[in-house]
């Protein structure tokens, strides 16, 4: 029987100043454990005069994970922090009660080309820490877990798995694993993550119960334990997932919440310009329609 809940494919959205492929939140699958968001940026070339341009926007209830493959985006926020990030590093940023933030190419390589690749991920916060005060986290490349096992490269991005623990200061139980192989090999997590889990192919191609999950593609399992991924050369996958919530979330434009009058406070006080300013930054992304 097959252990393989749903295969999905990226679905094209624009978010401004770029085109993303989308594969979460899924008509059918809205989340997978805490992940409620899961954006593929690029690869894009950027020439000269091309640049990420995403001005001030707000966040509530969610944590926000900006992992790149490739280029550098600037993060600025209503905290204060201003942080280049760059391939390998995680941007770790907790809206909690909100926060504002923008994301923008460096000034610097406006008149230069450079390749933009890389993931925005979103992760809900538990109920009880929804209202927590916002924070800012840059963890560097070297100081995430990463090892070889049989073939495979593992690099923990987020949260804890085979048996270590990632820097990255998250609210839940979850993992987020980058794998990289050159030679056919098979990897069984087993008891090594604990929860639901979701393996998403960047590169190369990966067969699992009979079918095969092509470059572009979230596989959603239906028992994260019983997988056994056979990854077909030169493969570059992402493997995510985690202790699902026991209370829906609500998500409306940038705004996650358990309750939905949190959301509907959050949009007035974003059309009402209450949220705190990013400092030097008059930027303002208005609130999408009429709400």
């Amino acid at each position: 029987m097959s252990n393989i809940g749903l295969i999905i494919e990226e679905r094209s959205r624009d978010i401004g100043d770029f085109l993303v492929g989308r594969l979460l939140p899924f008509r059918k699958k809205r989340m997978v454990g805490p992940f409620i968001y899961l954006d593929h940026m690029g690869p894009k070339e950027l020439g000269p005069g091309e640049r990420v341009d995403i001005g001030p926007h707000p966040h509530i209830g969610l944590s926000t994970l900006t992992y790149l493959l490739s280029g550098t985006i600037v993060h600025r926020d209503s905290l204060g922090s201003e942080q280049n990030i760059t391939p390998g590093a995680v941007n770790w940023m907790t809206a909690g009660n909100g926060i504002v933030h923008s994301e923008r190419s460096p000034e610097k390589l406006d008149d230069e080309t450079q390749l933009m690749h890389g993931l925005q991920i979103w992760v809900a916060l538990p109920k009880a820490d929804e209202d927590t005060e916002p924070s800012f986290h840059h963890i560097t490349s070297n100081e995430l877990p990463q090892w070889q096992e049989e073939g495979v490269s593992y690099k923990l991005v987020a949260g804890e798995a085979y048996g270590r623990q990632s820097p990255v200061p998250v609210y839940s139980d979850l993992f987020l694993v980058e794998l990289k192989n050159q030679q056919r090999a098979s990897i069984q997590p087993g008891d090594y993550v604990k929860g639901e889990l979701a393996l998403y192919v960047l590169e190369g191609s990966v067969n699992a119960c009979g079918e095969t999950i092509e470059k572009g593609h979230l596989l959603v399992a239906k028992q994260g334990s019983d997988c056994i991924f056979e990854l077909q050369p030169d493969s570059h996958c992402i493997m995510l997932g985690g202790e699902p919530f026991e209370e829906e979330r609500h998500i409306y434009w940038n705004f996650v919440s358990s309750s939905k009058e949190k959301i509907e406070a959050a949009k007035e006080k974003w059309k009402k310009r209450e949220f705190k300013e990013i400092p030097n930054d008059e930027g303002y992304i208005p609130l999408p329609g009429n709400q």
